[in-house]
Order: structure tokens, then sequence, then C-alpha cells
């Protein structure tokens, strides 16, 4: 149920601004870096989105 309101819900646009530099950030890191704190790519928007919450 939460993927289904998560597709059709759109962004505040407070938090998108925050959503795309939690994103540039986390594309901005090293595979070393990546690794050390255990994160994959496929993770990106996971964690970019609960950044951009706090």
């Amino acid at each position: 149920m939460e993927f289904l309101t998560e597709l059709l819900s759109r962004p505040r646009p407070n938090e998108q601004a925050r959503y795309r530099a939690a994103l540039a950030i986390l594309n901005a890191m090293s595979n070393s870096d990546r690794a050390d704190i255990g994160i994959k790519p496929a993770d990106f928007p996971r964690i970019a989105r609960e950044m951009a919450e706090r």
C-alpha cells in the first residue's frame, strides 16, 4: 500500500530541492565510501527521500 501511495503522490516542492541535493551527494561518493557505509546505487532514491524528509 505504501508503494502505491508513493507512486501516486507528488513530492512537496520544498522537499524536491533537498531530494536532488541528497541524490547528488550520494552520486558523488566514491565506490569505497559507499562500501564503507554499506549502500548500493539501487538504494539511492530511498535514502535520498529519507534525507529530504528530515
